[in-house]
């Protein structure tokens, strides 16, 4: 059988504040929309026998209205097709409060000849020729591996199984801590094939093994330079292929300015030299090593940017003489990984550890949800 898989769309994401002068919407969201209904359309152009999404299709467990209507067209046109699509959710876009609502579960009762695998529990789809075995995202790690074990159980004997998770391995460092992430080993992911969501770069974790990737890049740690897209796994060969995407909007690092010992009018010369080369729409990045305070303020900021006018966005990033210490704010989402390795070296003698480290998941995942 041929799958056709794409993984972590995260509909709904905006970054940087420039929006799309016909629509008003945030740009960004709208690439990642373009290039999720892109992903769809390389996926049915591959004429599979089954398609599959691994999770994340949604940035968040309560996607806009904009981000649904995008995966209702997206479903609309594969239901045209007759196609039999299995959907697994991730660690964004499954609610991280019991009590919560999926988003899934009103996509659910409009195409009901989707398999939604969203529930927070192991579900077993079986198609002609192909068992699929699914382990969507769970509220912690013990669940997890509770529904790998009866997913290993679950496999069938005289057909092809294919298991589809949302998982952060170790095997595979990524490059930023993310919210709810849950880490499992890549050996106790046991069946004949594994197609996984979660990591945004497309890895082949083992003979058998695969992260998807994003269907575009979201920032700089997504390793921009290499292509996002969607993958196409043959069950009988064993083969998956990576089938980029094209025509993206790049993200590029400009060449560096190093600026220890130049006066002002050269760093301003080096600066626009740069920024007038940025690629038309990039979203762009300008590092200048070194600089004296005074000659970074004394940039003519107007300047620089209608140089770089060409980009969607150009970011300078000063490095000062003489400054020695980096600080980096962490990104909301990856709050709740940061409060979990802080605890870990924390002395809490007389006190109920567990209980403060789920007090402190529960607050920080009702702000995440409430900004």
């Amino acid at each position: 059988m041929k799958v056709a898989a794409l993984g972590d769309a995260h509909l709904g994401r905006a970054y940087h504040n420039v929006t799309d002068p016909e629509t008003g919407v945030n740009q960004r969201e709208r690439d990642f929309e373009d290039s999720f209904t892109a992903a769809v359309d390389l996926c049915l152009a591959q004429e599979p026998d089954v398609l599959v999404w691994l999770g994340d299709v949604f940035d968040h467990p309560r996607p806009t209205y904009r981000s649904f209507r995008v995966a209702q067209r997206a479903l609309l046109r594969i239901r045209e097709t007759g196609l039999p699509l299995v959907v697994i959710s991730g660690n964004h876009d499954t609610p991280r409060l019991p009590g919560t609502g999926s988003p899934y579960s009103a996509l659910a009762d409009a195409f009901p000849e989707v398999h939604f695998a969203t529930r927070m529990a192991y579900e077993r789809v079986e198609l002609p020729g192909l068992v699929v075995h699914c382990v969507p995202q769970m509220m912690a790690v013990e669940h997890t591996l509770g529904a790998l074990d009866e997913a290993d159980r679950s496999r069938s004997l005289d057909q092809s199984n294919l298991l589809l998770t949302h998982p952060r391995l170790p095997q595979v460092e990524p490059r930023y801590a993310d919210i709810n992430e849950i880490e499992v080993d890549a050996g106790l992911l046991r069946s004949d094939l594994v197609l996984l969501g979660h990591y945004h770069v497309h890895t082949k974790v083992s003979g058998n093994t695969w992260y998807a990737g994003s269907t575009d890049s979201f920032s700089f740690a997504d390793d921009p330079d290499r292509a996002k897209g969607i993958v196409v796994l043959d069950t009988d060969s064993g083969e998956c292929r990576h089938l980029p995407l094209t025509g993206q909007r790049s993200l590029v690092t400009l060449e560096t300015v190093h600026a220890v010992g130049l006066g002002p009018a050269e760093v301003e010369a080096l600066v626009l030299a740069r920024a007038g080369s940025v690629p038309e729409g990039a979203v762009a990045r300008l590092y200048i090593d070194g600089v004296d305070p005074e000659a970074y303020r004394l940039l003519d900021l107007d300047k620089v940017y209608e140089a770089g006018a060409a980009a969607l966005v150009l970011k300078l990033e000063p490095t000062f003489l003489g400054a020695h210490t980096e600080v980096e704010l962490p990104d909301l989402s990856s709050l709740a990984s940061r409060w979990e390795r802080y605890l870990q070296n924390q002395e809490l003698a007389g006190y109920d550890r567990d209980r403060i480290e789920g007090l402190g998941r529960e607050y920080l995942a009702r702000a995440v949800e409430e900004s």
